[in-house]
């Protein structure tokens, strides 16, 4: 955790205007990677102990927290994020929480991961936000149940140790626990409201998985690949090009700045591993004044090789789902889709399968994880 910023003790209670005006954040590192407890990718908080001003769901929600200081219910003042009601002692005498009192909540990720970075983000709880916190992981196949979360004999591995955090803040921390996780547990100490819950990471696929389909997206997130690079990202990230599912709005897709020179914008992928690819989608979804003029896609294998065009420049259509048939498999380990001029795209996908030697890297980097 060292370098990174650390903010503790309560925010200055919210004096109307922008509520973000005060907030405490700063730049972290990690950010740039996976969120792997992204709600698109399938995560969710599946179970806590106490939810009573607010539900545990909220800390996933991809956008920001909102702020609305007239929104009450019938249970106090309504929070986006997981707040817990406040702990008390055993008695008049010991009103207090013990040490050891905390509430705590059970999070799936979304995919299975190395996890890099933690954000606890307390946003707008600015009284009310846990003392401390701190977070586990373990790595559980299938889908088991919080039950089976639970119990005894489940090795959960420290992620963050016990730590003091700062109201109406992005609380950022470094993880080198060098192993795949499935599930966190998250506990704040003794009890309060968290905003959001940020995981970021590196995806780690089950090769098992992934051999069975034999045809699958090598580039996806959920599949194990990533952004490398982009030279633009200044309406929406790179990384929204390879998420679950179609755009669902204009935001959720890739949307350059306009370029007023004669160059081109583009995004550099690296695959889930050495693959053979037979097909590719190019999708504008929603990008209907803004899309990419025409598109191209290059291939190359490692990251010293040579880049083979494998897609001409080819005319795209606004708000369409353009398909293409590769006239021979393209073998590579990373993909690189050029726009022409500028403008955006929703989504790439990528269908192929892994070669031998991919599939034997990426099962000796599983059993490495493991």
């Amino acid at each position: 955790m060292t370098g990174i910023p650390s903010f503790t003790g309560d925010a200055s209670p919210y004096g109307g205007g922008d509520p973000y005006a005060d907030y405490r954040t700063a730049d972290l590192p990690f950010t740039d990677l996976v969120d792997l407890a992204d709600r698109r990718l399938g995560a969710g908080v599946i179970a806590a102990n106490d939810e009573f001003f607010a539900e545990r769901e909220n800390m996933l929600k991809p956008e920001p927290a909102e702020f609305d200081p007239e929104h009450f219910g019938h249970k106090g003042k309504i929070m986006d994020g997981w707040e817990t009601r406040r702990r008390r002692g055993v008695s008049a005498t010991q009103p207090h929480p013990t040490d050891e009192d905390h509430d705590w909540a059970l999070v799936r990720l979304g995919a299975p991961g190395v996890v890099r970075g933690i954000v606890v983000d307390t946003a707008h709880f600015r009284g009310n936000y846990p003392q401390a916190v701190s977070v586990e992981g373990t790595s559980v196949a299938g889908s088991p149940s919080p039950e089976d979360l639970l119990a005894d004999g489940v090795e959960w591995t420290t992620l963050v140790p016990r730590t003091a955090i700062g109201g109406h803040a992005a609380n950022g921390f470094a993880v080198d626990a060098g192993r795949r996780f499935t599930h966190l547990r998250v506990k704040q100490h003794p009890d309060g409201g968290i905003a959001r819950l940020r995981v970021y990471g590196e995806v780690a696929p089950d090769p098992a998985w992934l051999g069975v389909l034999g045809t699958f997206d090598v580039a996806a997130l959920e599949n194990g690949g990533l952004v490398e690079d982009a030279s633009d990202r200044f309406y929406s990230p790179a990384t929204n090009t390879i998420q679950p599912g179609r755009s669902r709005k204009m935001d959720d897709g890739w949307e350059t700045r306009r370029r007023r020179d004669k160059g081109n914008d583009w995004i550099r992928y690296r695959l889930v591993e050495q693959s053979a690819i037979r097909a590719v989608e190019i999708d504008t979804a929603y990008l209907k004044g803004n899309s990419a003029g025409w598109a191209a896609l290059s291939v190359r294998d490692g990251e010293d090789g040579d880049w083979t065009e494998v897609l001409p420049r080819t005319r795209l259509q606004p708000d369409t789902n353009h398909r293409f048939v590769l006239p021979e498999p393209a073998v590579g380990t990373h993909v690189r889709i050029d726009i022409y001029p500028d403008g955006g795209i929703s989504r790439l996908r990528l269908f192929g399968s892994l070669t031998d030697e991919g599939a034997k890297r990426l099962t000796a980097r599983h059993e490495e994880l493991s």
